[in-house]
């Protein structure tokens, strides 16, 4: 037996929060399929600067602006750019006046979450397929053997969506950038040297293809990202269930460092992989009755233009705000959202295609200098 929702979300994390939300207050219900057990299963990562251009603007549509600027980590938005030897290229406070605030995503996910009648995320729904039924209905299929049918199927399901094939055959492909990333807690007291080279916002460090990425989190730990153009199977090469064995083999690729850059994985508490991917820039799909993608599901990028998050909320609000606008007329809705999704979303993906190579690059260092005292960031 299925059970009915007239719109299905599937995912979570903010765009599909986002989506819901704008549909809650527009007089439609959605439901909520999320496979993790519950909001507490894992940690949501770590900060987030959110634009003006699209991340606020959801916020705004969603009706909690003002909820999101009581979360914002003051502070947050200074930024140091810093050589391999440890020399300060370019340094910025945060004077309050700049458009792109900080915040942790697990409290952002977490308003987003207290926005919605209680029942609306249904936790440890993990989806093991999706097909159509005709008419535009589709129905979808848990690994706790339930299923849902529904008249509109939003995939909100992040990189490996198991929504996607319903309208694209496309799939992320590696981009060349692996990141072991780790966390140092307290830092000013445990870790006061790689605390002071972060400093209180944004923090990188770049030289031969390779480098520190960070953030001063709001509960006072260091976020980090250690990045390097790497073959893909570089991090299977690591035993990661061995802290000091992982932190050498990383570090290997850093000789000659500052020890105070280097501290950010020596001294780091936790050291986890990941690999960077992206679907195809410009990635897109014809119209297919009843269902449609946000956020990375939709458009998967490196993160080096911070856009993923931004673009994953703008993308639930105004496709809530388009399914409510043409009501009766699921595909009228999805093709005006579509419409905007499409340019929007290129743009974005190249402009972080752009930035890997860039910092990544030859002379990455010199460009990202160049980009934060004459390029659009020192504007």
């Amino acid at each position: 037996m299925s059970t009915h929702h007239p719109v299905a979300i599937i995912g979570a994390g903010l765009g599909g929060l986002t989506a819901a939300r704008v549909l809650h207050i527009n007089g439609i219900e959605p439901a909520v399929f999320e496979r993790e057990a519950s909001p507490e299963a894992r940690t949501q990562g770590g900060m987030l600067d959110i634009h003006a251009e699209n991340g606020q603007k959801a916020l705004h549509a969603a009706g909690l602006y003002d909820g999101f600027r009581a979360l914002v980590h003051e502070g947050g938005q200074a930024m140091r750019l810093l050589g391999p030897d440890g020399t300060v290229h370019v340094s910025a406070e945060d004077d309050g006046a700049g458009d792109r605030p900080e915040v942790d995503r697990g409290d952002l996910r977490d308003l987003l979450l207290g926005s919605l009648p209680d029942g609306t995320v249904r936790w440890g729904r993990k989806v093991t397929g999706a097909r159509p039924l005709g008419d535009g209905r589709h129905e979808v299929t848990f690994a706790d053997g339930s299923a849902v049918t529904t008249d509109l199927l939003i995939g909100a399901d992040g990189a490996w969506s198991r929504i996607r094939p319903l309208l694209s055959d496309a799939e992320p492909a590696y981009t060349g950038i692996s990141f072991a990333e780790t966390d140092l807690y307290e830092a000013d007291t445990r870790h006061p040297r790689s605390a002071a080279f972060v400093g209180g916002g944004f923090f990188i460090s770049l030289h031969d293809e390779r480098g520190f990425l960070a953030h001063r989190e709001s509960d006072g730990s260091l976020h980090v990202y250690t990045a390097l153009r790497a073959d893909e199977g570089w991090l299977d090469t690591i035993d990661f269930s061995d802290p000091a064995t992982a932190k050498a083999a990383v570090l290997a690729h850093f000789e000659g460092w500052d020890e105070g850059l280097r501290g950010l994985v020596a001294d780091a508490d936790t050291i986890t992989p990941r690999r960077i991917h992206a679907l195809p820039v410009g990635h897109r799909w014809d119209r297919v009755p009843g269902v449609t993608l946000l956020g990375d599901a939709a458009h998967l990028m490196s993160p080096f233009a911070g856009e993923g998050a931004n673009l994953a909320m703008l993308d639930g609000a105004e496709l809530a705000q388009a399914v409510a606008a043409h009501p009766g007329d699921t595909e009228a809705a999805l093709a005006a959202y579509e419409e905007a999704l499409f340019p929007r979303s290129e743009a974005s993906a190249a402009e972080s295609a752009g930035s890997l190579e860039t910092m990544f690059g030859e002379n990455g260092l010199q460009r990202m200098v160049e980009f934060f005292t004459t390029g659009p960031a020192a504007r």
